[in-house]
């Protein structure tokens, strides 16, 4: 039973991995001549880019979206540097 778990759990560990590395890529290539700071009136999780960005309407901000921060989600906002 125990060889079976390690068995299913590299290749979850793998895909968790790619992941993770896929979202970094992705937020490094999109950012490209945009300045970033987080949202300092955004509240609770970011689930809606949308949303993410009518807030970051209001600190100035052109666009924002949502990014994963550590564990959890929050709003950045972006302007052209």
């Amino acid at each position: 039973m125990a060889l079976s778990s390690r068995r299913m759990a590299a290749p979850v560990v793998f895909l968790l991995l790619l992941l993770v590395a896929t979202e970094m890529r992705t937020a490094a290539a999109g950012n490209a001549g945009y300045c970033v700071s987080q949202s300092h009136k955004f509240k609770g999780m970011c689930w809606s880019d949308n949303n993410c960005e009518k807030v970051c309407a209001t600190e100035n901000f052109p666009a924002g979206e949502c990014k994963i921060d550590s564990v959890t989600r929050k709003c950045f906002c972006k302007k052209p540097c």
